[in-house]
């Protein structure tokens, strides 16, 4: 830092991309507003909403308007103008309640029922054809975001914040293959960039929603798109953290609703956070920390009730933490069991498991082969008929004539349970199962729940798996599968 005539030369600012989900939209806007405000002493702040929830998730916009979708093609139903009308009247609500200055309120409540307007025709000319296209469930999922974002503009705008709205619907102006690969995010990136306002004292207040692409984004990324577009905008920005802003302090060592002695973990791995994002914590969408991560910047999870929190910060793996690489620079294809090359690469020993997880609503399918050994085509049967029904396995064990596989769905896949009997009432689990009969006997056990362990390098912290069974036993807990798996920490071509 240097001094001119007494001066001192400001540190640089840096770029700061903050997301808010829709409940913290929907039950505690004037919480954001004030941490935009604090956030823009020391940086330039760029937000992106999901759509607003002010009560259950089943009640939210989203649900609201997909369930309106679905509606739509029935030729002579009406209830999607009753399920829009209640998404314009929730907005209206808010817009008055919310936004006390005249200009402000009646510009809102003008773009609430434009857009509101927009969907029903939409839904109409959907009506009128019998179905929905990818296409037009996007845009009218869209609109949940759009709403949102407009709200935030108005009341940044009402507390003396200038902030700009920024619709991304349009952002994709070039062709998208059918998967979507990394040349298609760097692209979305650098567009994304390239959209914002050019002045630094104006907040843009990014719509999570980005485009239609090939299949739908609803289906190629799923709910977690808003995060995945904040991560993009980070990277298009080169932003110096992301921040995930939800009403929870940040990660726990285990769900702090049932284990009252959980604690806050400060710092945590990608692998470790991916790995509680697929066995039941709710963290971040993978791809969401793909393209933040491959572009070594920080995500840092916060509570909104509570931003002088330090919160938890997914760090970027640092080079001497990734996977050893080969003399080509490839992964190579052996590697050691031992750790002491563990040892060695990190120059410490293993830390202990980092959090435990669980994962409930888990049905186990077993199958028990019908011949004394598994032929070599039995298992390439049993994946196809799983692609072939759109059911995915969260844990598989095998033995020599039998191969059990736990499938989880967010859509309930049976009823019953108590006295009641269980009953199969999701038709792709039906369909799989009657297929699977044609490789052996077929049984199926509702009500599991997967418990994991998660910790960087858990292959190699010796006895742990010994405690972790003998803790289940002594509390009378029965396991049904075990399986152990450690993420794969691809080496990315890191520009330093």
């Amino acid at each position: 830092m240097t001094a001119l005539n007494g001066v001192h030369d400001a540190p640089p600012r840096g770029k700061v991309i903050q997301k808010f989900g829709g409940t913290s939209v929907g039950k505690f806007p004037i919480d954001i507003v004030n941490v935009v405000k604090s956030s823009l002493v020391d940086n330039d702040v760029a937000i992106v909403c999901s759509a607003r929830s002010s009560s259950t998730k089943a009640a939210g916009t989203t649900n609201r308007l997909l369930r309106a979708a679905s509606d739509a093609e029935n030729h002579y139903s009406k209830s999607f103008h009753t399920l829009i009308d209640a998404v314009r009247a929730d907005h209206i609500e808010t817009a008055e309640k919310e936004i006390k200055t005249p200009e402000l309120q009646a510009r809102l409540k003008q773009e609430v029922n434009d857009e509101c307007d927009l969907v029903i025709r939409i839904l109409e000319a959907a009506q009128t054809l019998g179905e929905t296209s990818p296409r037009s469930r996007d845009k009218v999922m869209s609109v949940g975001e759009k709403l949102s974002c407009r709200f935030m503009t108005a009341l940044l705008e009402e507390h003396g914040v200038p902030a700009q709205y920024v619709d991304f619907a349009d952002i994709i102006d070039f062709k998208v293959e059918h998967s979507l690969n990394q040349d298609f995010y760097d692209s979305v990136a650098a567009n994304m960039a390239k959209f914002l306002p050019a002045s630094s004292e104006i907040v843009p207040v990014i719509t999570g929603y980005f485009g239609a692409i090939p299949r739908g984004l609803l289906t190629t990324v799923g709910r977690g798109y808003t995060d995945l577009c904040a991560a993009l905008v980070a990277v298009g920005t080169q932003a110096q953290e992301l921040q995930i802003w939800k009403e929870v302090d940040g990660i726990f060592t285990a769900d702090p609703r049932k284990v009252p002695t959980a604690q806050l973990i400060p710092q945590i791995s990608p692998a470790e956070a991916a790995e509680l994002t697929f066995y039941g914590s709710e963290v971040i969408h993978p791809s969401t920390m793909d393209q933040v991560i491959r572009a070594r910047i920080p995500i840092r999870i916060k509570n909104v009730m509570n931003p002088r929190g330090k919160g938890t910060v997914i760090y970027p793996d640092s080079a001497h933490e990734l996977e050893p690489t080969s003399q080509n620079g490839a992964s190579p294809l052996f590697r050691s069991r031992s750790s002491t090359l563990v040892n060695g690469l990190t120059g410490k020993r293993p830390k202990r498991p980092t959090a435990v997880t669980m994962k409930h609503q888990i049905l186990v399918v077993n199958v028990h082969s019908n011949k004394r050994s598994l032929s070599h085509g039995f298992f390439a049967g049993i994946f196809a008929t799983l692609d072939k029904w759109r059911l995915s396995v969260d844990v598989i064990s095998t033995s020599e004539v039998n191969i059990s596989m736990a499938l989880h769905s967010e859509a309930p896949l049976y009823t019953g349970g108590g006295d009641d009997e269980y009953k199969i009432v999701d038709q792709d689990l039906q369909g799989a199962i009657n297929d699977l009969r044609s490789f052996g006997a077929v049984d199926i056990i509702p009500d599991m729940a997967i418990v994991s362990l998660v910790g960087k390098q858990m292959k190699n912290m010796v006895g742990v798996a010994g405690r972790m069974f003998s803790t289940l036993g002594e509390n009378n807990v029965n396991i049904e599968m075990i399986s152990q798996g450690e993420p794969f920490s691809p080496n990315y071509d890191y520009q330093n």
